[in-house]
């Protein structure tokens, strides 16, 4: 089957599969899993198994894991979005950018890329398979 049909437009069965969506739901399980990580312990991560709620990373990781559940799920995306393009862009900054101008060079490379993607997700929304698309909202 073709990407585009011979008029350009997409197949009906592509169509009603929403990439927009398994991005956005892809994206927030892989934000959760940082912030399961630094609250509840699971999965296990050695770099995450002394953080206090009270500290900046405890707060990251309360950012990550309702963040996390609310874009996973499509609720409130674009506010959620926003809020969590700003959190990854000071992550980058705070965390990263001082180590060098690169992010492949500094270790931001995934902050950055959150960073961009959840930017993509304040203007383009959260897809057809949302919360938001269920209850109305654009």
């Amino acid at each position: 089957m073709a990407l585009l049909n011979s008029s350009g437009a997409m197949p009906r069965a592509l169509s009603a599969f929403s990439f927009l969506s398994v991005l956005r739901i892809f994206t927030g399980l892989e934000l959760l899993e940082h912030g399961t990580g630094k609250i509840l312990g699971f999965p296990a991560v050695p770099s995450f198994a002394h953080v206090q709620i009270g500290s900046l990373a405890g707060a990251g990781g309360l950012i990550e894991l309702v963040g996390g559940i609310l874009f996973t799920i499509g609720l409130f995306t674009r506010p959620v979005a926003f809020i969590l393009s700003g959190f990854t862009a000071a992550a980058y900054f705070m965390a990263h950018a001082g180590k060098g101008f690169y992010p492949v060079l500094n270790g931001g490379e995934l902050a950055a890329l959150y960073c961009f993607v959840f930017l993509y997700f304040v203007f383009a929304g959260a897809g057809p398979w949302s919360a938001d698309a269920l209850i109305g909202r654009k």
